[in-house]
């Protein structure tokens, strides 16, 4: 996957808005943060429950890895688009998606 694959599949859940957070392109729902894009790095920074965390990194270690520190400690998770599938990327943006979205919107 590209960044722009992440853009472009960010932007078709309901509500978003992209923006930028410390230089980054950021998806945002209700004002706040659900994914940060890395382009130069390819990989994407999303907001997992910390179960959902926990998940994907035991499953997919060579995707998926925590962000260093207390980010990290908070479900803050990147994924490397390099080797990831569009499937992947969708269930990893639609599920920090749903940590913001309101119930609403889920429909």
């Amino acid at each position: 996957m590209r960044p722009e694959d992440v853009r472009a599949l960010a932007l078709m859940l309901p509500g978003v808005e992209e923006g930028a957070h410390m230089g980054h392109p950021d998806f945002r729902i209700g004002g706040r943060i659900f994914a940060t894009l890395w382009v130069d790095e390819e990989r994407v920074v999303l907001k997992f429950p910390a179960e959902h965390q926990a998940l994907v990194v035991e499953t997919e270690p060579d995707l998926f890895d925590p962000v260093p520190g207390a980010w990290g400690r908070r479900g803050w998770t990147s994924l490397s688009l390099d080797g990831a599938d569009e499937e992947t990327l969708r269930s990893a943006l639609l599920t920090a998606w749903r940590c913001l979205a309101p119930d609403a919107l889920w429909d």
